[in-house]
């Protein structure tokens, strides 16, 4: 076994809003002896890593934010990834949480050890045990890019928006964009000016709604700040509008009629005839992720700019060739691909007592009991895990209900004297066999689209099919009785384990 310096009682998986918001959570369990990790140099998670030009949320600021460390001083409706990263790292301060990273540190391996009843962790720099891991990672981590024949031939610049080459000048250059989502929408209308033409290749047309985005003026921002409950209530209003929009995902008929503003702002925005048609398209809006934007379709209208409805075939040294057979010449790709959503890739580096990964268990299709926990893995949980994911609220909002539920069973496992606890089998079936019943008649599953909800075995693993108010509630209460567990050898151990003085619960209203 490793020094004691080496052993903790959680070990914590990233560094982004996830695992700041887990330490955060911990400490206020009184637990002081956990150590965060995260292999980058600086923290901030996804808002560290992405800063393609117009990078940004799509939720309201005022939801973007721990409800615990509320921000009133976003400068605009929506914030940028600065001003976000930023408000990230300041949190991490405020709580102590930076005393208690490594970084530049990536986990490689974790092995539950049965008769220990521990966690052994391998990293970059070294071994470490745990009685606890919390895998923070999340899953907008590892970018995804398409396996497209004679891509290695490109003499090109070639990169992911998710690690966006400053250093490489645009100016002028002939340029490729491969794919049209979230990312894509924000960093095609920042550099179409800058480029000399631009060639983008949309395998399927998305719906776009106008995006409420301004600048908050100073005043306004005082007014948040000092005047008491008006923060407060603007969350409370933007949560509202958010939750009024989530009914459309579970209601399709709403967002088929709220869809037209996206169809009003093509036909305004788009006056050819040939582009509006390639740009509309023939599924249900939400039926892939919501996305915003006043710029984008202006954007593709300009006369540098090429927009190819079809996939990308294949690459012979600087020629892109379409599926529709059409050759372009470039002097860089840019991939606004996604990321390895479902298939993420700390699911290779987990592994069960007996040496099984949760690829292993989950075979290109998670599972996991209130996205949370996954049998078979004791004393292990998972952020913003399977069948967490909405079409319409903040991950915040998602991430802090998740909290409190991974906070109350830890703080019951110290409590009672459980050396370990794995949720039961049968468990984590039914609450699946739930959402996959539910999920049957929303716009995820029944809009009429292909999308990264869905997995290798044609299944959704990614929704949530009910409301955030219902995701709270189900996760507030911990139920012990969906656990196995064995009891400590030495109970008595565990008497400095403490509730928490208040819970962290969001200051939404339902």
């Amino acid at each position: 076994m490793n020094n004691e310096s080496d052993h903790f009682e959680v070990v914590i998986i990233g560094g982004g809003i996830s695992g700041i918001g887990a330490a955060i959570h911990l400490q206020r369990l009184g637990i002081d002896n956990f150590v965060l990790l995260e292999k980058a140099e600086s923290l901030g998670g996804t808002w560290r890593a992405n800063t393609y030009p117009g990078c940004a949320c799509d939720v309201p600021s005022g939801l973007y934010s721990y409800s615990f460390a509320a921000n009133p001083d976003w400068t605009r409706l929506f914030a940028e990834q600065p001003e976000i990263r930023e408000y990230i790292e300041d949190t991490a301060v405020r709580h102590g949480v930076d005393k208690h990273v490594r970084f530049g540190v990536e986990m490689l391996s974790a092995q539950w050890d049965a008769p220990q009843s521990l966690w052994k962790i391998t990293t970059s720099s070294g071994e470490l045990t745990a009685r606890f891991v919390v895998a923070a990672a999340g899953p907008w981590n590892e970018p995804l890019t398409p396996a497209i024949p004679g891509l290695e031939t490109f003499e090109g610049e070639v990169f992911h928006s998710s690690q966006w080459k400053h250093d490489y000048d645009l100016s002028g250059k002939r340029v490729a964009v491969v794919g049209t989502g979230a990312s894509a929408v924000q960093f095609v209308p920042r550099i179409v000016s800058e480029v000399s033409t631009l060639h983008l290749y949309q395998r399927t047309a998305q719906w776009v709604l106008p995006k409420p985005d301004h600048y908050v003026p100073r005043i306004e921002r005082s007014v948040m700040r000092f005047v008491p409950g008006a923060h407060k209530a603007l969350r409370s209003i933007e949560y509202g509008i958010m939750e009024t929009l989530g009914l459309g995902f579970r209601n399709p008929w709403i967002l088929r009629i709220v869809q037209k503003l996206g169809s009003a702002q093509l036909r305004l925005q788009v006056r050819d005839p040939k582009l509006r048609k390639a740009l509309t398209p023939d599924y249900t809006l939400g039926c892939k992720r919501l996305l915003m934007s006043n710029s984008y379709y202006p954007a593709l209208g300009r006369p540098n700019v090429t927009v190819h409805a079809n996939a990308v075939e294949e690459i012979h040294g600087n020629t892109v060739i379409g599926a529709d057979g059409a050759e372009s010449e470039v002097d860089a790709i840019i991939f606004g691909t996604g990321f390895h959503i479902l298939d993420m890739p700390i699911a290779s580096k987990v592994f069960d007592g007996e040496g099984r990964s949760l690829d292993d268990h989950w075979q290109g299709s998670p599972q996991a009991y209130f996205g949370s926990a996954v049998s078979g893995f004791p004393n292990a949980f998972i952020l913003l895990g399977p069948s967490l994911g909405t079409g319409h609220t903040s991950a915040f909002m998602i991430l802090e209900a998740q909290l409190n539920y991974v906070a109350q069973a830890i703080g019951h496992a110290r409590r009672h004297g459980w050396k370990n606890m794995d949720v039961r089998a049968e468990v984590q079936a039914a609450f699946n066999s739930q959402v996959q019943e539910a999920l049957g008649t929303t716009v995820y599953n029944a809009g009429g689209c292909e999308s990264y909800f869905f997995d290798v075995k044609g299944r959704n693993s990614f929704n949530w099919p009910w409301s955030s108010g219902a995701m709270r509630r189900r996760l507030r209460a911990f139920d012990p009785y969906a656990y196995n567990h064995t009891l400590s050898d030495d109970p008595a151990s565990d008497d400095t384990a403490t509730e928490p003085t208040t819970t962290l619960e969001p200051e939404y209203t339902t």
